[in-house]
This record gives C-alpha cells, sequence and structure tokens, in this order.
C-alpha cells in the first residue's frame, strides 16, 4: 500500500487523525485539540501523508487515532520498537500522560522493561527462566 492509502478521506484538514469517533461528528474538532495537546504535531506533518512519517511520528499517529475513539482501555504492543532512545522516553511519558490525565488505562507489552515499568502502577514480567512470571506491584 502506497502512503496515499494511508491518508484519510477527509479534505477538511486533519486527514491522517480520521479515526472512528463515539459521537459521529460531533465535537471533532475539540478532539483534534485534545489529541494534539498530548501529541504535538512537529511542524508541517499534520496535512501530510502518514507513509512519510518517522517510526516515532507514525507511533504518535497510531496513539493519536486511538485516542480519537476515547478509549477507557488502549493496548499497546511494543511502543518503542525500532525507535532512538530519545523518542522512547517521549513516547512513554506521553503514555504516561495518557493514562493520567485522560484517566485511560493502558497494556503494555514491552520488552524494555525497565522503562515500562518505570510509568505503570503494577506489571508481570514474563520470562524464561523457571517458575514463570514475576509480579511487580507499584
Amino acid at each position: 500500500m502506497g502512503a496515499e492509502g494511508l491518508r484519510g478521506p477527509d479534505d477538511r484538514g486533519e486527514p491522517a487523525l480520521r479515526a472512528p469517533h463515539p459521537e459521529g461528528q460531533k465535537n471533532v474538532k475539540g478532539d483534534y485539540e485534545r489529541v494534539y495537546t498530548l501529541l504535538p504535531a512537529p511542524e508541517g506533518t499534520s496535512q501530510g501523508l502518514a507513509g512519510y512519517l518517522s517510526g516515532g511520528e507514525q507511533q504518535m499517529l497510531a496513539i493519536g487515532r486511538a485516542l480519537m475513539a476515547r478509549p477507557k482501555l488502549m493496548l499497546l504492543d511494543e511502543p518503542s520498537l525500532g525507535l532512538s532512545p530519545l523518542l522512547v522516553k517521549e513516547i512513554f511519558g506521553i503514555i504516561k500522560d495518557i493514562n493520567q490525565k485522560e484517566k485511560t488505562t493502558i497494556l503494555l507489552v514491552e520488552q524494555n522493561a525497565g522503562v515500562a515499568l518505570s510509568i505503570s502502577s503494577y506489571g508481570y514480567i514474563m520470562g524464561k527462566r523457571q517458575g514463570g512470571a514475576r509480579r511487580r506491584d507499584g
């Protein structure tokens, strides 16, 4: 699929964030503002095609699209995969803000246990050691 296939059909100015909305078209503009407050778009990218974004920008776009549906629970699978350490820190800061400010429960699957546990209320660490998973209460 080319980059054009990733762009939503919305010609009103927010193509990349177009996603199902729980209230139809009610307060979509307010939700765009809410998402851009949590995930500020780099200069010049809010009108672009998603296929031309960097890995970190694509992660933020995916999170932003999910937030447009006002979820109570978000499952994030390896959000740090392929990102630089600086972007990992930024993404996990955003994830923590979503949890605290939006009151959204986050179910996070992440190999980078140190950074994942640093923002978690509690977590489970699964490994190949004898005895299975270990629990961490936070």
